[in-house]
Protein backbone atom coordinates (compact mmCIF):
# COMPACT_ATOMS: atom_id res chain seq x y z
CA UNK A 1 0.00 0.00 0.00
CA UNK A 2 1.42 3.44 -1.22
CA UNK A 3 1.80 5.86 1.70
CA UNK A 4 1.29 9.33 0.70
CA UNK A 5 3.29 12.55 2.24
CA UNK A 6 6.71 13.06 3.53
CA UNK A 7 8.05 12.44 6.55
CA UNK A 8 10.27 14.52 8.76
CA UNK A 9 13.88 12.38 9.83
CA UNK A 10 13.16 13.09 13.68
CA UNK A 11 16.12 14.54 15.90
CA UNK A 12 17.75 11.46 16.32
CA UNK A 13 18.00 10.52 12.51
CA UNK A 14 19.82 14.15 12.62
CA UNK A 15 21.79 13.31 15.52
CA UNK A 16 23.21 10.47 13.69
CA UNK A 17 23.38 12.72 10.21
CA UNK A 18 25.83 14.98 12.26
CA UNK A 19 27.90 12.88 13.95
CA UNK A 20 28.84 11.32 10.49
CA UNK A 21 29.20 14.30 8.96
CA UNK A 22 31.53 15.09 12.32
CA UNK A 23 33.43 12.66 10.77
CA UNK A 24 33.36 13.43 7.62
CA UNK A 25 34.52 17.14 8.26
CA UNK A 26 37.44 15.66 10.19
CA UNK A 27 38.84 14.15 7.26
CA UNK A 28 38.55 17.33 5.43
CA UNK A 29 40.42 19.45 8.16
CA UNK A 30 43.08 16.47 8.37
CA UNK A 31 43.56 16.72 5.08
CA UNK A 32 43.86 20.45 5.40
CA UNK A 33 46.34 20.29 8.48
CA UNK A 34 48.84 17.81 5.66
CA UNK A 35 48.58 20.30 2.89
CA UNK A 36 49.60 23.44 5.35
CA UNK A 37 52.53 21.18 7.61
CA UNK A 38 53.47 18.17 5.20
CA UNK A 39 55.67 19.72 2.03
CA UNK A 40 55.66 16.41 -0.33
CA UNK A 41 52.41 14.65 -0.42
CA UNK A 42 52.84 12.36 -3.84
CA UNK A 43 50.20 10.42 -3.16
CA UNK A 44 46.32 10.36 -3.26
CA UNK A 45 46.19 7.83 -1.12
CA UNK A 46 46.74 9.18 2.40
CA UNK A 47 45.53 8.51 5.67
CA UNK A 48 43.62 11.26 5.69
CA UNK A 49 42.43 11.29 2.54
CA UNK A 50 40.75 7.75 3.00
CA UNK A 51 39.06 8.98 7.24
CA UNK A 52 37.59 11.89 4.84
CA UNK A 53 36.25 9.83 1.80
CA UNK A 54 35.08 6.85 4.80
CA UNK A 55 33.25 9.37 6.49
CA UNK A 56 31.53 10.63 3.26
CA UNK A 57 31.06 6.56 2.69
CA UNK A 58 29.16 6.63 5.96
CA UNK A 59 26.94 9.97 5.59
CA UNK A 60 25.90 8.68 2.04
CA UNK A 61 24.91 4.81 3.57
CA UNK A 62 23.01 6.94 5.90
CA UNK A 63 20.96 9.35 3.93
CA UNK A 64 20.35 6.85 1.33
CA UNK A 65 19.06 4.19 3.97
CA UNK A 66 16.88 6.61 5.46
CA UNK A 67 15.17 7.30 1.79
CA UNK A 68 15.04 3.53 1.25
CA UNK A 69 12.96 3.18 4.76
CA UNK A 70 10.51 5.50 3.51
CA UNK A 71 10.13 3.31 0.31
CA UNK A 72 10.03 0.43 2.12
CA UNK A 73 7.40 2.00 4.09
CA UNK A 74 5.08 2.41 0.61
CA UNK A 75 6.30 5.70 -0.23
CA UNK A 76 7.66 6.54 -4.05
CA UNK A 77 9.12 9.50 -5.49
CA UNK A 78 9.53 12.20 -3.66
CA UNK A 79 7.58 11.31 -0.62
CA UNK A 80 10.81 8.84 -0.06
CA UNK A 81 13.23 11.73 0.66
CA UNK A 82 12.69 12.66 4.22
CA UNK A 83 11.78 16.45 4.20
CA UNK A 84 15.49 18.78 4.21
CA UNK A 85 16.96 15.69 2.67
CA UNK A 86 16.58 16.58 -1.08
CA UNK A 87 19.24 18.40 -1.67
CA UNK A 88 21.45 16.39 0.39
CA UNK A 89 20.14 13.25 -1.75
CA UNK A 90 21.28 15.60 -4.80
CA UNK A 91 24.77 16.59 -3.64
CA UNK A 92 26.00 12.83 -3.06
CA UNK A 93 26.33 11.65 -6.68
CA UNK A 94 27.80 15.08 -7.25
CA UNK A 95 30.38 14.69 -4.27
CA UNK A 96 30.87 10.84 -5.77
CA UNK A 97 31.67 12.44 -9.34
CA UNK A 98 33.95 15.38 -7.91
CA UNK A 99 35.59 12.39 -5.70
CA UNK A 100 36.78 10.37 -9.02
CA UNK A 101 37.30 13.49 -11.04
CA UNK A 102 39.72 14.83 -8.13
CA UNK A 103 41.76 10.91 -8.70
CA UNK A 104 41.92 12.33 -11.96
CA UNK A 105 43.10 15.59 -11.57
CA UNK A 106 46.01 14.36 -9.25
CA UNK A 107 47.26 11.79 -11.56
CA UNK A 108 47.87 14.44 -14.53
CA UNK A 109 48.64 17.24 -12.30
CA UNK A 110 50.09 15.95 -9.01
CA UNK A 111 49.37 16.89 -5.42
CA UNK A 112 49.30 20.72 -4.75
CA UNK A 113 50.72 21.68 -1.39
CA UNK A 114 50.10 25.24 -1.84
CA UNK A 115 47.56 28.11 -1.85
CA UNK A 116 46.35 26.60 -5.52
CA UNK A 117 44.42 24.00 -3.58
CA UNK A 118 41.65 26.13 -2.24
CA UNK A 119 41.57 26.86 -6.50
CA UNK A 120 41.40 23.41 -7.69
CA UNK A 121 38.11 23.19 -9.76
CA UNK A 122 37.80 19.76 -8.40
CA UNK A 123 38.60 20.75 -4.69
CA UNK A 124 35.37 23.57 -5.08
CA UNK A 125 32.82 20.85 -6.19
CA UNK A 126 33.95 18.78 -3.44
CA UNK A 127 33.57 21.79 -1.05
CA UNK A 128 30.25 22.89 -2.23
CA UNK A 129 28.55 19.52 -2.21
CA UNK A 130 29.71 18.92 1.02
CA UNK A 131 28.27 21.76 2.28
CA UNK A 132 24.85 20.84 1.21
CA UNK A 133 25.39 17.89 2.58
CA UNK A 134 26.69 19.35 6.22
CA UNK A 135 23.38 21.83 6.04
CA UNK A 136 21.14 18.89 6.26
CA UNK A 137 20.07 19.32 10.16
CA UNK A 138 19.84 22.45 9.66
CA UNK A 139 17.72 22.80 6.96
CA UNK A 140 15.61 20.20 8.62
CA UNK A 141 15.17 22.26 12.18
CA UNK A 142 14.93 25.33 9.44
CA UNK A 143 11.39 23.71 8.25
CA UNK A 144 9.91 22.72 11.51
CA UNK A 145 7.44 25.45 12.20
CA UNK A 146 6.42 23.76 15.53
CA UNK A 147 9.99 24.83 16.57
CA UNK A 148 11.54 28.43 17.79
CA UNK A 149 14.82 27.17 19.07
CA UNK A 150 17.30 25.52 16.53
CA UNK A 151 18.42 21.89 17.76
CA UNK A 152 21.61 20.73 18.70
CA UNK A 153 22.69 19.61 15.29
CA UNK A 154 21.59 22.13 13.52
CA UNK A 155 23.70 24.66 15.64
CA UNK A 156 26.29 22.26 14.53
CA UNK A 157 25.71 22.05 11.19
CA UNK A 158 25.86 25.92 11.17
CA UNK A 159 29.26 25.57 12.60
CA UNK A 160 30.55 23.38 10.13
CA UNK A 161 29.72 24.74 7.27
CA UNK A 162 30.99 27.95 8.65
CA UNK A 163 34.21 26.33 8.80
CA UNK A 164 33.92 25.26 5.51
CA UNK A 165 33.54 28.13 3.73
CA UNK A 166 36.45 29.37 6.09
CA UNK A 167 38.34 26.92 4.87
CA UNK A 168 38.61 27.28 1.67
CA UNK A 169 38.90 31.30 2.31
CA UNK A 170 41.87 30.17 4.05
CA UNK A 171 44.06 33.00 2.26
CA UNK A 172 41.73 35.07 4.45
CA UNK A 173 41.33 33.31 7.81
CA UNK A 174 42.78 35.51 10.69
CA UNK A 175 42.21 32.71 13.13
CA UNK A 176 45.59 31.12 11.92
CA UNK A 177 47.44 33.90 12.82
CA UNK A 178 49.36 32.89 16.21
CA UNK A 179 49.55 35.62 19.01
CA UNK A 180 53.41 36.78 18.10
CA UNK A 181 52.49 37.39 14.42
CA UNK A 182 49.43 39.34 15.35
CA UNK A 183 51.39 41.62 17.66
CA UNK A 184 54.21 42.34 14.87
CA UNK A 185 52.22 42.96 12.41
CA UNK A 186 50.68 45.72 14.02
CA UNK A 187 53.82 46.91 15.29
CA UNK A 188 55.48 47.93 11.90
CA UNK A 189 56.98 51.30 11.18
CA UNK A 190 55.57 54.35 9.78
CA UNK A 191 55.34 54.42 6.67
CA UNK A 192 55.69 50.55 6.10
CA UNK A 193 52.78 49.24 6.55
CA UNK A 194 51.96 48.46 3.17
CA UNK A 195 51.98 44.35 3.11
CA UNK A 196 53.06 44.07 6.73
CA UNK A 197 49.38 44.66 8.59
CA UNK A 198 47.39 45.36 5.34
CA UNK A 199 46.90 41.08 4.81
CA UNK A 200 46.15 40.56 8.21
CA UNK A 201 43.51 43.47 8.46
CA UNK A 202 41.89 42.24 5.33
CA UNK A 203 41.52 38.89 6.58
CA UNK A 204 39.93 40.18 10.04
CA UNK A 205 37.17 41.83 7.93
CA UNK A 206 36.65 38.72 5.64
CA UNK A 207 36.82 36.02 8.59
CA UNK A 208 34.44 38.29 10.61
CA UNK A 209 31.78 38.02 7.86
CA UNK A 210 31.99 34.74 7.74
CA UNK A 211 31.39 34.38 11.61
CA UNK A 212 28.91 36.94 11.93
CA UNK A 213 26.58 35.64 9.05
CA UNK A 214 25.38 32.37 10.11
CA UNK A 215 24.30 34.08 13.10
CA UNK A 216 22.50 36.53 12.19
CA UNK A 217 20.58 34.26 9.75
CA UNK A 218 19.79 31.78 12.54
CA UNK A 219 18.31 34.35 14.60
CA UNK A 220 16.03 35.79 11.64
CA UNK A 221 14.51 32.25 12.28
CA UNK A 222 14.69 31.32 16.03
CA UNK A 223 15.53 32.54 19.13
CA UNK A 224 19.29 31.75 19.85
CA UNK A 225 20.03 29.95 23.00
CA UNK A 226 22.64 29.90 24.88
CA UNK A 227 25.81 28.12 22.95
CA UNK A 228 24.81 28.80 19.92
CA UNK A 229 28.27 31.11 19.26
CA UNK A 230 30.40 29.11 21.59
CA UNK A 231 29.18 26.05 19.12
CA UNK A 232 30.13 28.31 15.79
CA UNK A 233 32.99 29.43 17.76
CA UNK A 234 34.79 26.27 19.01
CA UNK A 235 34.13 24.61 15.38
CA UNK A 236 36.03 27.61 14.06
CA UNK A 237 38.67 27.15 16.73
CA UNK A 238 39.18 23.47 15.55
CA UNK A 239 39.86 23.86 11.79
CA UNK A 240 42.12 26.71 12.10
CA UNK A 241 44.13 24.95 15.02
CA UNK A 242 44.88 21.96 12.59
CA UNK A 243 45.24 23.55 9.79
CA UNK A 244 48.58 25.42 11.96
CA UNK A 245 49.49 21.82 13.68
CA UNK A 246 48.04 23.26 16.93
CA UNK A 247 50.57 25.96 17.11
CA UNK A 248 47.78 28.83 17.83
CA UNK A 249 46.14 27.26 20.50
CA UNK A 250 46.06 30.40 22.43
CA UNK A 251 44.24 32.36 20.15
CA UNK A 252 42.24 29.47 19.50
CA UNK A 253 41.21 29.75 23.47
CA UNK A 254 40.69 33.77 22.68
CA UNK A 255 37.99 33.31 20.05
CA UNK A 256 36.12 30.41 21.96
CA UNK A 257 35.92 33.17 25.00
CA UNK A 258 34.28 35.55 22.88
CA UNK A 259 32.00 33.23 21.70
CA UNK A 260 31.11 32.88 25.13
CA UNK A 261 30.64 36.65 25.64
CA UNK A 262 28.49 36.77 22.35
CA UNK A 263 25.96 33.92 24.07
CA UNK A 264 25.64 36.34 26.50
CA UNK A 265 24.75 38.99 24.23
CA UNK A 266 22.46 37.21 22.10
CA UNK A 267 20.66 36.06 25.73
CA UNK A 268 20.62 39.47 26.77
CA UNK A 269 19.39 41.40 23.26
CA UNK A 270 17.24 38.36 21.48
CA UNK A 271 17.82 39.27 18.50
CA UNK A 272 15.27 38.87 15.90
CA UNK A 273 13.75 39.73 12.58
CA UNK A 274 11.06 41.59 14.66
CA UNK A 275 13.39 42.92 16.93
CA UNK A 276 15.19 44.99 14.29
CA UNK A 277 17.16 47.72 16.82
CA UNK A 278 18.76 44.75 18.90
CA UNK A 279 19.40 42.78 15.75
CA UNK A 280 21.46 45.34 14.19
CA UNK A 281 23.12 45.99 17.64
CA UNK A 282 23.93 42.65 17.96
CA UNK A 283 25.52 42.70 14.59
CA UNK A 284 27.45 45.38 15.89
CA UNK A 285 28.61 44.32 19.29
CA UNK A 286 29.30 40.66 18.31
CA UNK A 287 32.26 41.52 15.20
CA UNK A 288 33.49 43.89 18.36
CA UNK A 289 33.85 41.64 21.65
CA UNK A 290 35.00 39.23 18.79
CA UNK A 291 37.99 41.15 17.85
CA UNK A 292 38.59 42.77 20.70
CA UNK A 293 39.42 38.97 22.63
CA UNK A 294 41.20 38.36 19.82
CA UNK A 295 43.75 41.11 20.21
CA UNK A 296 43.28 40.52 23.94
CA UNK A 297 44.51 37.57 23.70
CA UNK A 298 47.28 38.14 21.66
CA UNK A 299 48.52 40.61 23.88
CA UNK A 300 48.14 38.74 27.30
CA UNK A 301 50.01 35.66 25.46
CA UNK A 302 53.16 38.35 24.22
CA UNK A 303 53.01 40.59 27.02
CA UNK A 304 53.15 43.09 25.20
CA UNK A 305 50.87 45.57 23.09
CA UNK A 306 51.48 46.19 19.35
CA UNK A 307 52.79 49.27 19.06
CA UNK A 308 50.34 51.03 16.35
CA UNK A 309 47.70 51.89 18.85
CA UNK A 310 45.00 53.57 15.93
CA UNK A 311 45.14 50.20 14.18
CA UNK A 312 44.59 47.83 16.64
CA UNK A 313 42.10 49.40 18.35
CA UNK A 314 40.37 50.61 15.01
CA UNK A 315 40.21 47.09 13.38
CA UNK A 316 37.67 45.83 16.08
CA UNK A 317 35.46 48.85 15.57
CA UNK A 318 35.58 48.89 11.70
CA UNK A 319 34.81 45.09 11.51
CA UNK A 320 32.02 46.23 14.16
CA UNK A 321 30.75 49.08 11.49
CA UNK A 322 30.45 45.82 8.72
CA UNK A 323 28.41 43.54 10.92
CA UNK A 324 26.08 46.35 11.60
CA UNK A 325 25.82 47.14 7.38
CA UNK A 326 25.65 43.18 7.53
CA UNK A 327 22.71 43.21 9.29
CA UNK A 328 20.97 46.14 7.99
CA UNK A 329 21.63 44.05 4.53
CA UNK A 330 20.01 41.07 6.25
CA UNK A 331 16.77 42.84 7.51
CA UNK A 332 16.31 46.07 5.84
CA UNK A 333 13.68 48.12 6.14
CA UNK A 334 10.35 47.71 3.69
CA UNK A 335 10.55 49.11 1.19
CA UNK A 336 7.40 51.82 0.78
CA UNK A 337 4.83 51.32 -1.34
CA UNK A 338 3.80 53.77 -3.90
CA UNK A 339 -0.29 54.85 -3.10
Amino acid sequence: MLQQGRTRAGTKADVITVVLGTWFSVGLFLDAWAHSNLTELESFFTPWHAVFYSGFSATAAWICWLVYRNYQQGRRGLNAVPVGYGPAVLALPVFAVMGVLDYTWHSILGIETDIEILFSPTHLGLAAAMIVIMATPLRTAWLDTSRDKPSFPALLSLGFCASLVLLFLQYADATVYPAEAIVERFSYEQGKSTGIVGKLTASIFVTNLVMLAPLLFAARRWTLPFGTATTVQVIVAGLSASITAFSNLGIAAALVLSGVATDLLLVKLRPSEQRVVQYRLFGFLMPLITWLFYFGGAIVLTGRFPTVTETWTGVPLVAALSGLLLAVLFVPKPVPVRL
